[in-house]
């Protein structure tokens, strides 16, 4: 098998996980009548462990090394003190960004 043979049998592999996983829940979603609220509460906080998961490393690695002293790093920190306090996206966004665009201008 060549590796091109082998990547496009592992995205094929995957592609039908992804659809099989998909479809289980398209497949359960009329079987159950009530979800408990321990799944429901569980499932509340998948969005915020994805969005923390995607953006932890790009701000504390931000030169591909743990550096907890950049302005990505503040502006990230000061984000999560308005999301945690306000629970506003827009706030968060524009707190984070201000900060970041002030730092990143004022270090530069």
């Amino acid at each position: 098998m060549t590796s091109g043979t082998g990547i496009w049998l592992l995205l094929a592999i995957i592609g039908l996980g992804t659809w099989l996983i998909r479809l289980s829940f398209l497949a359960l979603l009329g079987r159950v009548e009530r979800v408990p609220p321990a799944v429901e509460r569980v499932l509340s906080m998948i969005p915020a462990a994805v969005l923390a998961a995607l953006v932890v490393p790009g701000i504390t690695r931000a030169q591909g090394h743990l550096d907890l002293g950049t302005a990505r790093f503040a502006a990230g920190v000061l984000a999560a003190v308005v999301a945690w306090r306000t629970k506003n996206v827009l706030a968060t966004i524009a707190v984070g960004m201000g900060v970041l665009w002030m730092l990143s201008a004022v270090s530069s």
